[in-house]
């Protein structure tokens, strides 16, 4: 099989002896991947993968064809369309998963569109459950017009909620949150320099945006860490409830214990990528139900912002880090 692996010179095409499938796994010939920036933490030797995975492949995602299947198969079949989540490896034009982590592929979907789909709608819906959004209440969403942003906006429109965030002041702003308003977004804010260095008016825009302390989110994605956390408690609603997704700008900041204890704040983290097999079955299996029907009609849908070739991975990846995308770069598997 051709993958791409990790040097010192970047992702260099390399031929590996096709991998054959175990007890209750499926080979799947990839058609689209996707690009995360897990990777170019990955590339960049900080973020390693997790046991049982290829170290020098990454990739976390897959849209592909069943071409081969293990003993004790029973959910899939050689010829299925499935996508899904892998641990490593996904740059590749075969992967081996287990069966049960593997989603059926809407028919309406391109394999492009389905490239462009498991990790951020997949992660997205994980973060919407554990929060236990419900409908009516405001999600407030940080990094909106990422790829997960984009996915968390239109899944909570879908399942009734109102949905305000932020982007990076940039110049490429006003366009990013043009994007995600028309995907649903009721209302955002650019957050310049000046805001982000200053927790007391990031603590006054974030309340301006959500209306607090008379309303406040209910619930928050945070895809960005840092200095968003503390002040973003500011600008939640009574047993408000935040999800930890990233950690792009820093892994510490300041929180006033007071106002946790006397909101009932609640604050979690999450990852996908290191997950046990269970728990990424059970994943797979709730967004089966409640994400894939949302798919197959259209009230949700991929944002694609530049497509590749597998082959032209690094220039891909160079997009990725000038943080000027909105939405997904997709890798087709020729």
């Amino acid at each position: 099989m051709r993958c791409l692996v990790i040097t010192p010179d970047g992702l260099v095409p390399t031929e590996r002896p096709t991998p054959a499938p175990g007890h209750e796994q499926l080979l799947v010939r990839v058609h689209a991947t996707a690009l995360n920036r897990a990777d170019l933490m990955q590339i960049a030797g900080v973020y390693p993968a997790p046991p049982g995975w290829p170290a020098d492949v990454p990739g976390l995602e897959y849209a592909g064809e069943v071409v081969a299947v293990g003993p004790g198969v029973r959910e899939r079949a050689v010829g299925d369309r499935v996508f899904g989540l892998v641990g490593g490896g996904g740059l590749a034009d075969h992967v081996v998963v287990h069966e049960r982590t593997a989603v059926r592929v809407p028919d309406a979907l391109s394999w492009t569109e389905a490239g462009a789909i498991p990790e951020v709608f997949m992660t997205a819906h994980d973060a919407l459950v554990q929060a236990e959004a419900r409908p009516g209440e405001l999600v407030l969403v940080h990094a909106v017009a990422s790829g997960v942003g984009l996915a968390a906006v239109q899944l909570a429109r879908a399942f009734g909620m109102q949905v305000v965030g932020t982007v990076r002041d940039s110049a490429d702003a006003a366009r990013k949150l043009d994007a995600a308003r028309a995907l649903g977004l009721r209302d955002g804010v650019a957050l310049g320099a000046e805001t982000l260095g200053d927790a007391k008016r990031l603590a006054e825009a974030l309340a301006a945006l959500t209306g607090a302390p008379a309303r406040g989110a209910d619930v928050v994605l945070d895809l960005v860490g840092g200095a968003y956390v503390g002040a973003t408690c500011a600008a939640m609603a009574a047993r408000g409830r935040m999800i930890l997704i990233g950690l792009v700008a820093g892994r510490r900041d300041t929180l006033d214990l007071g106002l946790i204890l006397n909101r009932r704040l609640s604050l979690r983290g999450t990852v996908m990528r290191s997950r046990p097999l269970e728990e990424r079955i059970a994943t797979a299996a709730r967004f089966a139900r409640e994400g894939v029907p949302l798919l197959a009609d259209g009230r949700v849908r991929a944002t694609i912002d530049a497509t590749y070739p597998l082959e032209e991975a690094n220039a891909a990846y160079a997009l990725l880090a000038s943080n000027r995308t909105t939405g997904k770069i997709v890798l087709t598997v020729g």
